[in-house]
């Protein structure tokens, strides 16, 4: 059985990225534009290669 942590880690920590890339694009100009995109970008590429890696069979 995994625990809490387990389950609930990457995604609260993509949520974070998301809500300090927001908060970065916001409020800061320059490289700090460069860090939102990025902060942004993360979750997207996870999303992605999830998305596009194959299932696993149940055998």
């Amino acid at each position: 059985m995994k625990t809490t942590a387990q389950i609930w880690g990457m995604p609260v920590l993509l949520g974070i990225l998301n809500l300090a890339g927001l908060l970065v694009g916001l409020v800061g100009d320059g490289v700090w534009d460069l860090v939102s995109v990025a902060a942004l970008a993360v979750p997207v590429l996870v999303g992605g290669w999830h998305w596009a890696k194959p299932l696993k069979s149940p055998h």
